[in-house]
């Protein structure tokens, strides 16, 4: 179960740039869809994980950070202040409620 939290907390963020504001929403398919592409293989675990995210308030160019490809470890860079601090709320959530779900 903890492998499914470290490995959701992980997958979660992974992005180079934030898309510009003239873009759509980012869906829950789609962020679910990323999760999965990255690594996140439980469905259920990332349909759980993108609602949360989404859910959390994050900025849609924080949640477009989450959603375009990159490496584990530039994503931090790209997150502002606020929408960081929102990351780590949401997976304090996702352990809650969705780590149950994949494991």
């Amino acid at each position: 179960m903890r492998i499914c939290l470290i490995a959701a907390a992980l997958i979660a963020l992974p992005a180079l740039s934030a898309c510009g504001s003239d873009e759509p929403a980012v869906t829950q398919a789609e962020l679910s869809k990323s999760l999965q592409d990255k690594g996140l293989k439980d469905v259920s675990l990332a349909d759980c994980a993108a609602q949360v995210f989404l859910d959390s308030g994050m900025s849609q160019d924080g949640l477009r950070v989450m959603v375009a490809n990159g490496q584990a470890g530039d994503q931090a860079k790209e997150l502002n202040e606020e929408d960081a601090a929102k990351v780590g709320a949401a997976q304090a959530k996702i352990a809650a409620e969705c780590v149950k779900l994949g494991g």
